[in-house]
């Protein structure tokens, strides 16, 4: 029984030539491969802005030791029960200097309409890293929080001392060694120092000359003496003594905000807010959710943030009805709002309360500003 017959001639079959509309389907995948690697892979000059953590000014978060502690604390003064939630918001930036997000995530994010896509010079300067960013983002946190009580405090009647508190001295300080990290500047040149400008200014009236400084420090007042240093600014003459400063207060009770890794000056508002409320009977805002943001000064001006659309689409996934937003952001509010959501223009301290009262009497909401009206 023979397997092969090899006088038999096998003729292969002949190949099928790919249709015109297969080859071009081929060849549109392989460029969308290569094209989605190259969104991938390729550098940008861009970072995304979106929704970060929302806080509770009136409830607790854990502490660098994983405690759970209250956010806002008061030592000195009678504090009373509080309900509902004064939220802050806060704002997630995807990306840095040292890596950008990819085309493919820009393409995602630009979609979105709870995320935003800016040129990574403006969210890091040119010459800044990352570490140093971060750095003076919380120095403005922490200046924030000493705004936020004195405006608080006040709006409470007690009474509120300004001063400057060196918070650091620079690589080329002309101080260095004379003064000190928390040092408190009372004087300059025999002239009451309360504010950073008033020093400044005291400083570059003298031309270059030496600065004697009246200085608290661990208790102890000092005077010492500093020779200011030249600099050339922007057309300028300017004399520094070299040091960064925060403008504290003399507060006649201890408010503690326990609030770690979340940066810059937006929380002020929220958390001036939280304070008066723990310190007041009652609930401020009816035990309802508020949500809100905005920079605060001492005397309880309101100020703008950046990223408030971000924030309002945080307060909405939290749950907040309600969105307290400084005035001078209005134009980046309207026809942003999520739906559910609905925002007040406040420009004051005494603004919100007014809108937080109105909401807890169940007043007309109508007749509270809003941005567009």
């Amino acid at each position: 029984m023979a397997l092969f017959d090899e006088r038999v001639r096998i003729v292969p079959a002949p190949r099928r030539r790919a249709s015109r509309t297969t080859s071009i389907g081929i060849w549109s995948l392989t460029v969308a491969i290569f094209a989605l690697l190259a969104l991938t892979l390729l550098p940008t000059s861009f970072v995304i802005q979106q929704p970060g953590p929302v806080f509770n000014t009136l409830g607790s978060v854990q502490n660098a030791d994983g405690k759970e502690v209250p956010l806002i604390s008061v030592d000195g003064a009678q504090t009373y029960p509080t309900s509902g939630a004064l939220d802050l918001l806060t704002v997630q930036v995807v990306g840095s200097r040292e890596r950008t997000p990819s085309w493919f995530e820009l393409a995602l994010a630009w979609f979105d309409r709870s995320r935003a896509v800016l040129p990574i010079d403006e969210v890091f300067p040119q010459g800044q890293s990352t570490e140093q960013r971060n750095q003076e983002s919380a120095v403005m946190m922490v200046d924030s929080q000493k705004e936020a009580t004195a405006a608080a405090l006040t709006h409470l009647g007690y009474d509120v001392k300004p001063m400057v508190r060196v918070y650091s001295l620079t690589d080329d300080s002309a101080a260095t060694g004379i003064l000190q990290k928390d040092d408190v500047i009372r004087a300059a040149n025999g002239q009451p120092v309360t504010d950073t400008d008033a020093l400044r200014a005291i400083i570059n009236a003298g031309g270059g000359a030496p600065v004697t400084l009246t200085v608290d420090r661990a208790g102890s007042s000092l005077t010492e003496t500093v020779t200011p240093k030249k600099v050339e600014s922007g057309g300028q003459t300017l004399w520094l003594i070299g040091v960064s400063t925060l403008h504290d207060y003399d507060f006649p009770i201890d408010v503690t905000i326990q609030l770690d890794n979340v940066g810059g000056p937006s929380a002020g508002m929220m958390f001036a807010l939280g304070m008066i409320d723990t310190l007041t009977e009652g609930d401020l805002n009816g035990g309802q959710q508020v949500a809100g943001t905005g920079t605060i000064d001492s005397a309880g001006t309101v100020g703008p943030i950046g990223g408030i659309r971000q924030k309002m689409f945080g307060a909405v996934d939290a749950g907040a009805r309600w969105f307290l937003a400084p005035e001078a952001n209005c134009d980046e509010v309207v026809g942003h709002v999520p739906d559910g959501l609905r925002v007040f223009s406040v420009g004051t301290l005494d603004d919100s309360l007014t809108a937080l009262q109105t909401i807890r009497e169940g007043g007309d909401l109508d007749a509270l500003p809003t941005c567009g009206s």
